[in-house]
Formats: C-alpha cells, sequence, structure tokens
C-alpha cells in the first residue's frame, strides 16, 4: 500500500517536529475540541464619537486606516478550520498545495498598518494604577483591572465621548484611551476577551512618535503566536486580529468565502474594507468538519496566490506602497515579548514567484515578559531586535528555474497532508480492535509457570495495556479492564456500588505503575471476558474458572479466581447486573463453595441471580455501548499539489 496514501504525514519529522502536541494528531485520534472561541471586539468601535481634533491625532499615530476596520462576523469554524493547518515551527499553513502564510504584504495591503518602522517594544506593567494616572488622567478602579490589564469597557465609559471643545490635554487623553481600546480589540485582542494591557499607553505618549513604530509587523507578530498557540491541542481560544485572518482567507482561498451582494464600484483603501456589508451565500452545516474536509480536498483551482492583481494600486498610499518589498523580508517581527519569524522564503508563489525547497527553519526561543514589572523587554530581545534592524538585507529572492515537482516531492514527505481521516475512522478501529482483541486474548491465557517475576510482569502489563486500549476505543466492541483478585478483595465486602462512567469521563482507575501483578499465576487463574456492543454481555468460563463481575458495562472487569472450583459449578446471572446483583469474593473460599451473594452455599448450589442454572448454563449480562462514529473524507487531485487518500 502507498505510503503516503495511508500516513497523514510528517513522514520525516525534521521540520514539524511539534507534531504530537499539534491539534491535528488530536483530531486523527478522534479527539475533536469543536470550534476555537474567538476573541475580538470591533462591533464597539463605532460607539466612539471621535472628534476633528482626535481624528487628526489617530491619523499621525498610525491608525488613520485602522479605525475603519469593519465589524465583519467571524466564522469560526473557518478560522478553527485554518489552525488546524498552522504549523507554528515554520509559522505558515501547511495545505495539500503547499505552504501559505499571512504576510507583511498582506497586512499593508488589508490593514493599512505600517510594516516598516521602529519595532514595537517597552517596559512592562504589571499593575494598572500608576500608567493610567499618567497617560489617561485617571485610574481605573479595582473591579476593572486585572494585574497589568484594563477592561475595555473603562475606557468605553470613561473616555468615548471627548467635548468639541476640550482642552489638548483632556483630547490627548480621550486620544489615547480610544487608541489603547483599538488596538485591544483589534490587532492585540487577547485571550480575556474584554481586557487589553496597559503597556501600549506609553507608546502613545507621543503620537507623532508612534507614527514611527512598524504597527503592521507588531500585528502580525502577535497574530502568528495567537496562532501557534491555538495549534496545540490543549487549547480551546484564539486571540489577534481575527479579522485579518479571516479575510486574508478570503482573497486567498475559495473556501468559505461569501458572496458579496453587489461587486464594489470602486476598490477602498484598506482592501479589508471589501468584505464590509451585507453578504449571501449557505451558512447551514459548516462546521469545524465541513471546512476540514474541504481544506484536505482543496485543489490548486480554489487558491489565489495573487490576489490583489487586479485591485487599482493607485489607492494605495504612497508610504504604504513605498514600503511593499518589506514584505519579501526573512525577518523577525516583533510585539513587546512575541518574536516570531517572518518566513516568506516558504511562500514565495505569493510573490509570484516558483516554489523551491526553502531553507531549514533556524529555531528560536519563544520568550515570555515574566511577572516582574518596570521590566524594559529591549534588554531581553537583542539578537530578535538586530535581527529586524538587518531586515532590508534579507529580501528574498526567487529562481526562475526551478522545477516544483521537486519541491512537492520534498514538500509531501515533511507535511501533515491531511488532518481528517481519509478512511473511516469506525472501519479503521474495527481493524485495529480485532488485533487488539487477538493480544488481549493471548496474554490472558499465555502460561506463565516457569517465568520470572520480570516476565510475568512483563505479560500483566501487555494484558493491561490491550485492554486499557479495548476499553478506550471509540466505537471499540469490547471494554474490558483487568484487576488482579486482590484488588477486587480491597474494594468492599457484600454488596458493592455500581457506578456507571460516560465513555469520555472517565477516569481510569489504576494507573500503570499502580498495577502488581500476582508472584505466579498459571493458566487456570485467568477468567476472560468479552463483550459485543449489539449482544449480551458474554463470559467464557472454563470447568476451572470463576467470574466475578464487579460492574456493568465499561467498568467490567477480568477477575482471576484464587481456588479451584468443582467442575460442575458455574456462575448465571439472568438479568442486566444491578446494585444488587453482584458477586464477590470477599473471604477465603474452598474448593466447594464456588461464589456467594452474602451468605454461604453448599457445595450442591449454584450461584444464581433470580434463578438457577445446571452445568450447561453460561453467564450473560447486558452490556450498553455508546456508538461514536466518525469519520472524515478525503479526496485526492491530481494535480502537483495531490492530497493523497
Amino acid at each position: 500500500m502507498d505510503l503516503y496514501a495511508t500516513n497523514p504525514g510528517p513522514i520525516d519529522d525534521s521540520v514539524l517536529h511539534e507534531q504530537e502536541k499539534h491539534v491535528s494528531s488530536a483530531v486523527w485520534e478522534g479527539q475533536e475540541r469543536g470550534a476555537l472561541r474567538c476573541h475580538e471586539h470591533t462591533s464597539k468601535l463605532d460607539q466612539w464619537a471621535l472628534t476633528a481634533k482626535q481624528l487628526d491625532l489617530v491619523k499621525k499615530a498610525g491608525f488613520g486606516y485602522l479605525r475603519l476596520i469593519p465589524a465583519i462576523s467571524l466564522d469560526n469554524p473557518l478560522i478553527s478550520a485554518l489552525v488546524e493547518r498552522w504549523r507554528r515551527e515554520t509559522n505558515t499553513f501547511h495545505l495539500n498545495v503547499g505552504e501559505m502564510t499571512v504576510t507583511l504584504k498582506d497586512v499593508a495591503y488589508l490593514l493599512g498598518l505600517a510594516i516598516d518602522g521602529e519595532p514595537v517594544i517597552g517596559v512592562t506593567y504589571t499593575t494598572c494604577d500608576a500608567v493610567c494616572e499618567k497617560y489617561l488622567g485617571k485610574a481605573p478602579d479595582p473591579g476593572y483591572t486585572s494585574g497589568g490589564m484594563v477592561k475595555l469597557s473603562w475606557l468605553k465609559e470613561f473616555f468615548s465621548q471627548c467635548p468639541e471643545d476640550a482642552p489638548a490635554e483632556v483630547i490627548d487623553r480621550h486620544t489615547r484611551a480610544y487608541l489603547l481600546y483599538l488596538v485591544g480589540s483589534t490587532i492585540f485582542s487577547t485571550t480575556t476577551g474584554n481586557k487589553v494591557p496597559v503597556m501600549y499607553l506609553q507608546l502613545f505618549e507621543n503620537f507623532e512618535q508612534a507614527g514611527k513604530y512598524a504597527w503592521g509587523a507588531a500585528a502580525l507578530a502577535f497574530l502568528y503566536r495567537a496562532l501557534g498557540n491555538a495549534s496545540i491541542k490543549t487549547q480551546s481560544t484564539i486571540s489577534g486580529c481575527l479579522t485579518l485572518l479571516q479575510c486574508w482567507s478570503y482573497y486567498h482561498l475559495n473556501i468559505g468565502r461569501p458572496k458579496l451582494n453587489q461587486d464594489p464600484l470602486h476598490d477602498s483603501f484598506p482592501f479589508v474594507l471589501r468584505w464590509k456589508g451585507k453578504q449571501s451565500g449557505p451558512t447551514t452545516n459548516r462546521d469545524v468538519g465541513f471546512y476540514r474536509k474541504a481544506f484536505d480536498s482543496l485543489k490548486p483551482c480554489d487558491v489565489e496566490w495573487l490576489p490583489y492583481t487586479m485591485i487599482d494600486n493607485t489607492v494605495i498610499p504612497e508610504d504604504i506602497r513605498g514600503n511593499l518589498i518589506l514584505g519579501r523580508s526573512k525577518t523577525m517581527l516583533i510585539c513587546f515579548d512575541k518574536a516570531e519569524r517572518h518566513l516568506p522564503d516558504r511562500c514565495l508563489r505569493q510573490y509570484g514567484m516558483p516554489q523551491s525547497v526553502p531553507q531549514a527553519v533556524e529555531r528560536w526561543e519563544r520568550k515570555s515578559r515574566g511577572v516582574d514589572g518596570g521590566v524594559d523587554l529591549s534588554g531581553k530581545m537583542e539578537s530578535e531586535l538586530n535581527e529586524w534592524l538587518d531586515r532590508r538585507l534579507h529580501i528574498v529572492e526567487g529562481d526562475e528555474g526551478v522545477d516544483e515537482s521537486e519541491y512537492m516531492q520534498w514538500y509531501l514527505n515533511i507535511t501533515r497532508k491531511f488532518v481528517g481521516r481519509p478512511v473511516p475512522i469506525s472501519s479503521e478501529f474495527q481493524k485495529m480492535n480485532a488485533t487488539l482483541r487477538e493480544i488481549a486474548h493471548l496474554a490472558d491465557t499465555v502460561s506463565t509457570h516457569g517465568m520470572d517475576d520480570q516476565q510475568i510482569q512483563s505479560v500483566t502489563k501487555i494484558r493491561y495495556i490491550a485492554h486499557e486500549c479495548l476499553r478506550d476505543q471509540v466505537g471499540g466492541s469490547m471494554i474490558v479492564s483487568s484487576t488482579p483478585q486482590n484488588e477486587l478483595g480491597k474494594r468492599g465486602r457484600g454488596k458493592e456500588r455500581v457506578r456507571r462512567k460516560a465513555m469520555g469521563k472517565r477516569r481510569r482507575k489504576d494507573d500503570l505503575d499502580q498495577y502488581h501483578a500476582p508472584s505466579e499465576v498459571d493458566d487456570s487463574q485467568l477468567c476472560h471476558v468479552e463483550v459485543d456492543v449489539s449482544q449480551l454481555c458474554h463470559v467464557e468460563v472454563d470447568h476451572s474458572q470463576l467470574c466475578l463481575p464487579a460492574s456493568e458495562g465499561g467498568d467490567t472487569q477480568l477477575c482471576p479466581a484464587t481456588n479451584g472450583v468443582d467442575n460442575s459449578q458455574f456462575c448465571q446471572t439472568a438479568s442486566v447486573v444491578n446494585d444488587t446483583q453482584l458477586f464477590h469474593v470477599d473471604s477465603e473460599v474452598d474448593n466447594s463453595q464456588p461464589c456467594h451473594v452474602d451468605k454461604e452455599v453448599d457445595n450442591s448450589q449454584l450461584c444464581c441471580v433470580n434463578n438457577e442454572a445446571d452445568d450447561s448454563q453460561l453467564c450473560h449480562a447486558a452490556s450498553e455501548t455508546d456508538p461514536q462514529p466518525s469519520h472524515a473524507a478525503n479526496e485526492s487531485d491530481t494535480q502537483p499539489s495531490h492530497a493523497s487518500s
């Protein structure tokens, strides 16, 4: 069988070396986290009433275009599916057509922010009072703050209405509050959902100076970090400028792209405005799985490598157009403690150049600003700052003689080709369960007579692992665990309470290192339990075995009998095991005493519930399972970008 068709990758993990942490690994194993919670607050920006003087200051600070950002309804499932394709090892989306990313050029076009200038970095703050008093003229009440962050609602409540005849100092304070609210709602939105760090205020002290910062580069650094964090399988939220991310997808990928009710008569800058207003298109059944399948089966015709070529460049401001060459700068993007690599050499087709095999990514340390206040981060990020200072010296160039088929051969070996399973997960689990059943059966029936302690322990571990895997399988038809007799004895005497536990939320009762095997186990001391999803629980017992069910369903236990029994004695349960129908061996029994329920029986008595059983009867118990079908379709394409299925 073709390895490329069965292995999602990476086959060579030298590039994507964090695959085990990535959300795609969890999805492949059937662990769905659903749509991410997306935090952005553009909907309330129009509630600020800015005066003409304030608008002039906002423009000087470099945010004249960002303030126009529309309140676009975020498509959380689309964003979540994009995150499943993001790799923080390369700061790119890994699609079956190759790598793509949001570049500095995209930030300049879509948001109108400066991508050249001084790095956005400064002093950290762990409290709000002093910095707010200095730059805003008042400190927020304790209920509006959390560490070095202030609630957006406080800024809007006290600074959204500036009097027309206010003195210059008051205008400056109201404008700083607006700028903090603007960046906290868009490019620097946090996972708190309603707060913004006050450390940005120091950069708004002088509006002319604020206009010299590379806000676009900082916005991209922040988004890269947010995408990287959200791609870890344990995360459930995402922050950063999600309007930028979603509109980038609309321009570049024909997946989830809405239809505009009418084409714009003229191109407006920034280009994010193209998606402002009412849109039409199907919205039902578009969950994360829908978009995942679309990305897994992405075709070259669904990709727009150069989406801005048909746009009138005359609408682009001269200062923006003059720095677009930095869109091809291989450099470090900086936003305070967030430093992320910008790697355009991995996405040359987004610049109209053929893609060659890129250089290996130089790994870097993702630093944190720490918990101390008053720290100037410039001293902690010297190497990153030096890379940014040399940004114009590292402009990537293409090679017209490149054969992209060589690149695709290399790429398909190092990438994660698909996120969803191309083969229905249920059929794969059926094969897996069959193999695990055989392993469990062999481990249950193998004779340990003559083995030393280490060999016995190895057999015990194999048995434990096999049964634990079967117990946890999604859609598995056998749910068992292996528990030694002495553990049963510790559970309690007489009647025992049955605890029904959900498949997905069940805690493992025994860690591997707490599992202790008896020093001697022969093949007459094991009881094998099989449970089928659609049938009654059938317990096979040979003439020398006792079956002691300890609970229902997923908690069915393997029970080794420590004493011999007469060949004519069996354990019969004629109905579903409940709280009053449990079998336990809570004391020593001799060869004439098979089992009892709260009382003793003699050699002639068979152990039954509700009726008697003769030698031909078997032990049955009802078993319930929750079917959990899961599959993801995948289509293959004949283009060089082929996603194998």
